[in-house]
């Protein structure tokens, strides 16, 4: 039924003030659609391929292990860049990325001729991710939605990687190593920064790092302890696809370090 010619005028009124009311809470960004990251490539080697790692599993508790401003003050992210050797220019992943504290930094490093992929699993932590590269108005950060044991990153896309204390909290660590593989260019990287303790206290030996990633077919090319106590980064070179062994033919590390083994180091389980 038509409105009365005297309810016209107040009608249009109620509907000027409706829009005008949802464009000022879209310019604040109140009712902004969240955008759903997508994974960016086919699903790569199932995780039941694989075996599983022989050692505990860390939960996953937040999206960022100490304040900003504490990693700030030591220049993690600066330590870490310069140690991997990332530049202008450059194609660069944050697996795990969490809140986005080394995204935001390494994108500020490669400019606007490089890129970062910033990856995650969580959905709370990507919808805070899309938040974040939106306010800071990054036009060289794709958000992605990978898997626990595949990035779904783009083949042949990546100069370097890094996982940021995330390495303990990773299920299929040698289905993730396997899948990420092949997102490396020629001469890839990947830096692995963790606390050198043992899994169940959110970090991750490295003598057991060293061999869970020789099992997948990396090579060690670099290791350094960080200065201000946030932990170590140990670089690996991705392998080639002839490098790169069968899942099914991957053997597991032993724990030691968590079993109470007196050297701590990892070897091979039997």
């Amino acid at each position: 039924m038509a409105a009365s010619p005297s309810l016209r005028p107040r009608l249009l009124v109620a509907l000027v003030r409706t829009v005008t009311l949802a464009l000022a809470l879209t310019g604040f960004g109140l009712l902004r659609p969240v955008r759903a990251a997508e994974p960016l490539a086919p699903a790569g080697t199932p995780a039941a391929a694989f075996p599983k790692p022989d050692r505990p599993v860390a939960e996953i508790v937040a999206p960022l292990w100490a304040s900003e401003a504490q990693r700030d003050s030591v220049d993690e992210v600066g330590q870490v860049m310069r140690l991997m050797g990332i530049a202008a220019g450059q194609s660069v992943a944050d697996i795990g990325a969490g809140s986005g504290y080394y995204t935001v930094r390494m994108a500020e490093r490669v400019g606007p001729q490089g890129h970062v992929y910033a990856e995650d699993v969580t959905p709370r932590y990507l919808v805070g991710l899309e938040g974040r590269i939106a306010k800071s108005a990054l036009t060289n950060v794709t958000v992605v939605r990978g898997e626990p044991h595949d990035p779904r990153l783009p083949p042949a896309s990546l100069d370097a990687a890094v996982l940021v204390h995330m390495y303990h909290e990773i299920a299929q660590p040698f289905g993730l190593l396997h899948n990420l593989a092949p997102m490396m260019k020629p001469g890839g990287r990947i830096g692995i920064v963790d606390a050198d303790d043992v899994p169940s206290r959110h970090g991750t030996p490295p003598a057991l790092l060293a061999c869970e990633l020789t099992a997948a077919g990396y090579r060690q090319t670099g290791f350094s302890v960080l200065e201000g106590g946030v932990g170590y980064l140990a670089i690996f070179a991705a392998p080639a696809a002839a490098e790169r062994p069968n899942p099914g033919a991957i053997r597991p590390c032993r724990d030691e370090t968590t079993r109470g083994g007196r050297d701590g180091a990892a070897q091979r389980a039997r």
